[in-house]
């Protein structure tokens, strides 16, 4: 069982996990500051416009956030829908912590690289 950074009422809100996405955490966590307090509609039409470079946060898009969030949104979703929650009242809690680190297995100039792993948690609540 993993533990959430936010635990409201389990009978109101949906939770998706996601574990072990190669993306960078700073970026992450970016991302989900600003999407948190977002309504799951808005956070999602902001995560559009960011994939498709409408819209920035400090002159960055980050696709590669973007991509693994929205994904990681319709899971939530899915989860809020199969609790009968009301997807107009849903409102976006997201958090990236760090995963694990793994050295890269390549030939001896490159053999110590490391590769970090970014662990998302997304709660969506009903208000």
């Amino acid at each position: 069982m993993n533990r959430y950074a936010y635990n409201p009422d389990p009978k109101k809100s949906a939770k998706a996990f996601g574990r072990g996405f190669r993306i960078s955490q700073r970026s992450s966590n970016v991302v989900c500051s600003r999407i948190s307090g977002m309504s799951l509609e808005k956070g999602r039409r902001f995560l559009m416009n960011l994939l498709i470079q409408k819209e920035s946060i400090g002159g960055k898009y980050y696709t590669n956030v973007t991509k693994e969030l929205l994904n990681l949104l319709r899971f939530a979703e899915g989860n809020a829908e199969f609790k009968g929650l009301d997807p107009g009242k849903l409102m976006i809690h997201a958090s990236a912590h760090t995963g694990f680190t793994f050295y890269r297995p390549r030939n001896w100039k490159r053999r110590m690289e490391k590769r970090k792993i970014t662990n998302i948690q997304l709660v969506l609540e009903e208000r």
